[in-house]
């Protein structure tokens, strides 16, 4: 969920104490990176603060919920290509068009998700509808592959191999934000 839909229910307060544990405020528990996995999956929006200094450390403990999740083997969301371009991004001019790339691509990508769930459940007496999740599939594809190539910094852009202006990439960036809103508007 993004911070621009949040809904009009405050979060919930978790306090992390200096002996790194995590305290829910809201059931006047202490709670693991689990149980708040768990509560982001469940659609629960909450905030955590350090306990000590009171400064906002959730995107660091969504972060390390990451890690973990990744580390635990079996399914891994993140591929190494993708990590490695992400890390080539902090700190670049361009670094901070990313953050709201990605929050755009995850909605469309939710928004398709759905979709996808809305057919299944829809289908008739166990016939498999192949033809709409085709289209999605190339449609994410396309939108994914014209992403990747935009922020790649080794990717050739022009025929002489230079690399576009930043006008150039916003440009791009605003077009890809009208395709997802249009394929967001189809719902």
């Amino acid at each position: 969920m993004s911070e621009s839909q949040t809904s009009a229910k405050a979060p919930i307060t978790i306090k992390k104490y200096a002996n790194r544990r995590l305290y829910n405020t809201a059931t006047s528990s202490y709670v693991t990176l689990d149980h708040l996995s768990q509560m982001v999956k469940d659609g629960d929006d909450f905030v955590v603060y350090d306990a000590k200094t009171g400064e906002d450390i959730t995107r660091s403990v969504l972060t390390q919920i990451i890690v973990e999740e990744e580390s635990k083997g079996g399914q891994n969301l993140l591929p190494i290509s993708f990590l490695r371009q992400l890390i080539g991004f902090y700190g670049d001019s361009l670094g901070g068009l990313v953050p709201r790339y990605l929050e755009y691509s995850m909605q469309a990508f939710s928004h398709n998700e759905q979709q996808m769930r809305d057919y299944m459940r829809n289908a008739l007496e166990g016939m498999f509808p192949f033809g709409p999740f085709e289209d999605m599939g190339k449609k994410n594809m396309a939108f994914m592959e014209s992403a990747m190539k935009m922020f790649s910094p080794f990717y050739p852009h022009g025929a002489d191999g230079s690399s576009p202006k930043v006008e150039d990439l916003q440009a791009s960036v605003s077009a890809l934000q009208k395709q997802i809103d249009q394929l967001t508007k189809k719902k």
